[in-house]
């Protein structure tokens, strides 16, 4: 166990922590030759796409250090704030991590924030200034900052390039002798914690964990103790790049096992496994189950879908134990799901994954929080969804959920930032600089407010230098209201929304703009109102389409036009009571974008 280090790499978006991934793999000898490529461990077609880390993945180097051999487990970690859970989950299985600050950037808010997780974790923490090839780094100002936040000494701060290769001997140096090895009884009841799993459809489910005490073999009788299921361990191995089987994996390291379990909902991430002849006296403390921010309705496009729909969001929870969801209905899309989410992306996310790897089509509705809705016989009921609030003179009062936002940026833009801050009815708490040129600004806000553009707004007036992180604060009393979209008459519920009082009326007619440009003409008069209760609070009208009855008549008396328009005027009246809408899923999207 003196061989072993677990580590992760922590750092905000877009600092070079993929690459710097990439040249430890590949200094190790990991990987060679033909696997050699950008970004080894973001396999996901997602993820190259964007630029960002997705999932949390692990893989196992060995590298020699003054005459002995090492095994260094990395646990690579998303860095936006949206994946914030994968983060705390890799920090519970690690002893150390490296912090991973861009020269020309400096310190950014999700830093900071995953820093004071690792350190609640107290994981050995190893300050790292990346992009020191580039011309625009400022190695002293940055340094300046990274020994404010850490106490840490200059000196101990690696300098390195993680395009260039600079400075990775010396990390890989720093992770032998600064983090500590894992501490565990080999010989001790088995007790190992599963921070990750993946299904493939020929194998079953394979479920990743680390080994806190305890030896776990090949065809051992393991049970799950949350579960309270048990299985024969037909496989055991460590993560290389592809998974390499073992006969045994011991306190300290981390591995995978396959026991042919076929239904998602028997392993949870968090669980702690053991064995059925000798087991452990109590599970491990894992991770707090996590609290979705965000919620919106994911229906099946075709209604026969549904039970796929199912599986593919089950199997989607083994690999991403943020997303939850639970049945719901709605009376536009029929049977569907309630998801909860921890943020716009982890939603878009979640979506394209379910068309590219279940080749799912779905609809989304427009995402919104949950509320507490406390009604005049005193009871409270908590609302993620418009369709589910009480009617209206049964309610006493609502309250919403605040979040506490931590905003880093540069001076120049703090007045921008500010207006669009309180805009969003935030409550400035706090502003402190850091160095004369980054602040740090702190608001309490709705979250309702940052649901839908805030983070874009955000980075397009601060030229993307402002970056953004945000915890959960209580719930307030608010002026909400629901604001329903009514097609000729008929309500669209998978459009209707809760929002404050005083934004009412423009949302609504800005809904009923957008509206009109994305859903086709039809054969009939559509008309596109907003309401409140029975008040209509905006109208855009679709033109029908029309035929020129009067073409063939030339001249002769007025009459005979007006006849012709009359008749074509009564079809028009039949058509539109039998007629449906259809509303595409382009407008249902459109809504969370309404202000591009």
């Amino acid at each position: 166990m003196n061989h072993i280090r677990n580590f992760c790499i922590i750092a905000h978006i877009d600092h070079g922590k993929s690459t710097l991934a990439d040249r430890l793999l590949e200094f190790t000898g990991t990987i060679t030759g033909k696997q050699l490529q950008e970004q080894v461990l973001d396999d996901m077609e997602l993820e190259r796409e964007r630029g960002i880390t997705i999932k949390s993945h692990a893989i196992q180097m060995q590298y020699n250090y003054n005459g002995h051999t090492y095994i260094l487990n990395l646990i690579d970690t998303p860095g936006h704030v949206d994946f914030s859970y994968e983060v705390s989950r890799a920090i519970a299985s690690c002893e150390g991590a490296l912090l991973v600050v861009d020269a020309t950037q400096g310190i950014q808010a999700q830093t900071i924030s995953n820093l004071y997780k690792a350190i609640d974790y107290n994981l050995e923490v190893i300050p790292i200034l990346n992009k020191m090839d580039m011309p625009a780094a400022m190695p002293e100002e940055v340094k300046d900052q990274i020994v404010d936040l850490l106490g840490c000494k200059r000196d101990e701060i690696i300098e390195a390039s993680a395009r260039t290769g600079m400075g990775v001997n010396e990390i890989l140096a720093a992770i032998i002798e600064r983090i500590p090895p894992p501490k565990g009884d080999p010989n001790a009841p088995l007790q190992a914690l599963i921070f990750d799993s993946v299904f493939n459809p020929f194998r079953g489910i394979i479920a990743y964990y680390r080994v806190f005490n305890g030896t776990l073999r090949t065809n051992d009788h393991v049970k799950f103790v949350n579960t309270g299921l048990d299985y024969h361990a037909d496989e055991i191995g460590i993560l290389k790049l592809s998974l390499e089987p073992i006969n045994e994996i011991s306190a300290g390291n981390v591995g995978y096992i396959i026991s042919g379990i076929k239904n998602a909902r028997e392993v949870k991430v968090g669980d702690t496994i053991t064995h059925v002849e000798n087991p452990c006296e109590h599970a491990i403390a894992g991770f707090e189950n996590v609290k979705p921010m965000v919620f919106a309705g994911i229906y099946p496009v075709d209604a026969d879908d549904y039970e796929d729909l199912r599986s593919s969001l089950e199997k989607l929870q083994l690999n991403d134990a943020s997303l939850s969801f639970t049945p719901e209905s709605s009376a536009a899309l029929g049977f569907g799901f309630r998801g909860g989410f921890l943020g716009l992306l982890h939603m878009e996310i979640v979506q394209e994954r379910l068309d590219r790897e279940f080749d799912m089509d779905v609809i989304t509705t427009v995402p919104n929080v949950s509320y507490k809705v406390f009604t005049t016989k005193g009871e409270v009921l908590e609302v993620h969804n418009p369709s589910g609030m009480p009617p209206v003179t049964h309610i006493d009062h609502i309250e919403e959920p605040y979040i506490l936002a931590q905003i880093i940026t540069k001076a120049e833009y703090v007045g921008a930032i500010m207006k669009l801050c309180i805009d969003k009815r935030g409550i400035l708490k706090n502003q402190n600089y850091l160095t004369t040129d980054r602040v740090e600004i702190i608001f309490e806000m709705p979250l309702a407010e940052i649901v839908f553009d805030f983070y874009d707004k955000l980075k397009s007036i601060s030229k993307g230098y402002a970056s953004f992180d945000y915890h959960p604060l209580d719930y307030r009393p608010a002026k909400l209201v629901k604001l329903d979209i009514l097609l000729n008459g008929e309500q669209v519920d998978a459009l209707s929304t809760l929002i404050h009082q005083d934004n009412a009326y423009a949302f609504g007619r800005r809904i009923c703009e957008k509206l009109r440009e994305l859903i086709p003409r039809q054969q009939f008069e559509v008309a596109i109102q907003a309401a409140i209760g029975s008040k209509i609070i905006a109208r855009e009208t679709i033109k029908p389409l029309r035929k020129d009855v009067t073409a063939k008549c030339y001249g002769g008396d007025i009459t005979r036009k007006r006849k012709l328009l009359e008749k074509q005027k009564k079809g028009k009246k039949r058509m539109r009571q039998i007629g449906t809408v259809e509303v595409p899923q382009s407008a249902f999207l459109a809504v969370l974008k309404l202000d591009s």
